[in-house]
């Protein structure tokens, strides 16, 4: 049985609410680009974006907790609608796109307000 994108992307989101980097890291081509909010920082490896796990506390609003979440599928590529609030925000949302090449994600691509996401911390 093949999975969907949107699954993988779904067990991805299911990998970073456990901290299992190994599970997500799986799903990524080796030379993966990862885009952070602001479109100013890029990652690129996995190597790179490991290490950014490891310290993902640092870069999300303190008490940063998803709410919702929902996906959009459309050939290779997916898109995360996530609803969020954390302590300093009481609501809002941010998209995800995912690009895929096969069954592995060659692209992450955060889409957030950023005058928000800096007031949040």
């Amino acid at each position: 049985m093949t999975i969907s994108h949107a699954d993988i992307v779904q067990r991805g989101w299911d990998a970073v609410g456990r901290g299992d980097w190994d599970t997500l890291i799986a799903d990524y081509l080796p030379d993966m680009l990862f885009v952070m909010p602001g479109q100013a920082d890029e990652l690129h490896g996995t190597a790179a974006f490991r290490g950014a796990l490891e310290n993902l506390g640092a870069a999300l609003p303190p008490g940063f907790e998803i709410t919702a979440l929902r996906q959009i599928s459309d050939g290779d590529e997916v898109v995360s609608i996530l609803n969020w609030k954390s302590a300093k925000c009481d609501s809002s949302q941010l998209a995800v796109l995912f690009r895929f090449a096969g069954d592995k994600i060659s692209e992450e691509r955060w889409f957030v307000d950023t005058v928000q996401w800096q007031a949040c911390f």
